[in-house]
């Protein structure tokens, strides 16, 4: 029972969470919103920051990393427009939150994460729940992942100085979309590229903050 009460805790978090800050900021994909209802946040960080799992805010995961507030996660997910058939890569995998629910919402996820201890800490949080549609390593995202190349949709969740060629290269040439948070460290820009053909066109959505994006593309490893 004790259990049961905890489950429907959560789920009523979830809830509101949905409601309050995305529904009523502009998030309207039903299928994005479906997704943010049914996966559980708080799995995804240490139990002692659960109560805190669906606040609106980012949650430190360890190794200088976090899990983006919820409201930026359903926000880059919706700007990839992701539909069912899609192919993704996810640069920055951390927590693995952002690419469980790219899981619900695409047939395949390909996710890459420099920090060892984290992709590991994932892949036991996904496998736990079942998802079996995600391939994850262990390396520098700026590169991204060739081997599994056109994507439909990149998603990178760290900020970078530029947009990373090899990503850009990457992307499926019948509107294949990159959502890349692209500035200084501290600050940076949301940026939707879309690619047709050889051509690229770009929007900017908000601003935001996201921790660097570190690699042979983006910042060096000191972070400066």
């Amino acid at each position: 029972m004790r259990q049961a009460r905890k489950s429907d805790t959560y789920t009523m978090a979830r809830e509101r969470m949905v409601e309050e800050q995305l529904a009523r900021r502009g998030i309207t994909d039903p299928r994005v919103l479906i997704a943010m209802r049914l996966v559980p946040r708080h799995l995804f960080v240490d139990k002692g920051l659960w109560g805190r799992a669906y606040g609106d805010h980012p949650l430190p995961i360890g190794h200088g990393q976090t899990i983006s507030q919820p409201y930026m996660v359903a926000l880059m997910t919706q700007a990839m427009e992701p539909k069912q058939e899609h192919r993704v890569l996810e640069i920055g995998t951390g927590s693995g939150y952002q690419a469980a629910l790219l899981a619900r919402l695409v047939k395949n996820v390909f996710t890459i994460e420099r920090h060892g201890a984290l992709t590991r800490r994932a892949r036991e949080v996904i496998d736990k729940l079942g998802i079996d549609n995600i391939a994850i390593r262990i390396g520098d995202g700026t590169i991204g992942w060739s081997t599994y190349a056109p994507f439909d949709g990149i998603v990178v969740t760290a900020g970078s100085p530029d947009v990373p060629q090899p990503l850009l290269d990457q992307l499926s040439d019948e509107g294949g979309r990159l959502v890349i948070p692209v500035g200084g460290h501290g600050f940076q820009q949301l940026k939707v590229i879309t690619r047709e053909g050889n051509s690229f066109s770009t929007r900017e959505e908000v601003g935001c903050t996201f921790v660097p994006l570190v690699g042979k593309h983006g910042w060096a490893d000191e972070g400066r």
